[in-house]
């Protein structure tokens, strides 16, 4: 039982059962549901109120709901962008999956602030979905992939990658963001206006993408 689970409160149980709360409460202390107490009040957590609900044989079998996130680095990939959605949205529907959003970003995927990334944190941490497709692990992250799993699975949303083997047109975002990561660095120690800063940008381009 995880204390991140959705709490129900005594009453929300009783009417699901059509019971009287006199009989939840009673249950409760019968230690015949597992309940957790706040304050003066009793809820019961999302996992255990499924279980009762199958154990009246009441309970629903629900479609596992998904999130579709996908991700390209720059406005000229935008094309990319829509075969991405569009071959995970045929991955979640032959799996019978229910699509809650698709949720896309045009950011590097080293730009932790993508506001895409974010409401995906939004939907996983308020449990609005089950898992989360993403087309190959970088489209999530470059770095950290694994530490994004096991937080996501703290609030029971796995993560669905449908491409274990990164696509050799991939080769370009790569060389974007080390671009994005030395041009920064350079920005810090003498600044974004600095005529130093300005020529050092137009060499590591013209090296990485030949002056073009």
């Amino acid at each position: 039982m995880s204390y991140k689970e959705k709490l129900y409160k005594v009453r929300e149980l009783a009417e699901m059962l059509n019971l009287s709360p006199v009989t939840i409460r009673k249950w409760i202390y019968e230690t015949k549901v597992k309940a957790i107490k706040i304050g003066k009040e009793w809820r019961i957590p999302e996992s255990e109120v499924k279980r009762i609900l199958t154990q009246f044989g009441i309970a629903k079998e629900e479609p596992i709901r998904a999130v579709i996130y996908a991700r390209v680095s720059s406005r000229k990939q935008k094309e990319n962008l829509q075969r991405q959605i569009e071959r995970l949205r045929m991955y979640a529907s032959a799996r019978g999956y229910k699509i809650v959003d698709i949720i896309s970003d045009i950011a590097s995927g080293l730009n932790e602030s993508r506001k895409g990334l974010s409401k995906l944190f939004d939907y996983v941490e308020r449990r609005l979905c089950d898992v989360i497709i993403v087309e190959f692990k970088d489209r999530l992250t470059r770095f950290g992939f694994e530490y994004l799993k096991r937080y996501f699975s703290s609030y029971g949303v796995r993560i669905e990658v449908v491409e274990e083997t990164e696509r050799k047109s991939y080769l370009e975002e790569l060389l974007e963001d080390f671009v994005a990561i030395v041009t920064s660095f350079c920005a810090r120690i003498y600044g974004k206006r600095s005529q130093k800063f300005q020529k050092i940008k137009k060499f590591i381009e013209d090296v990485v993408y030949g002056g073009n």
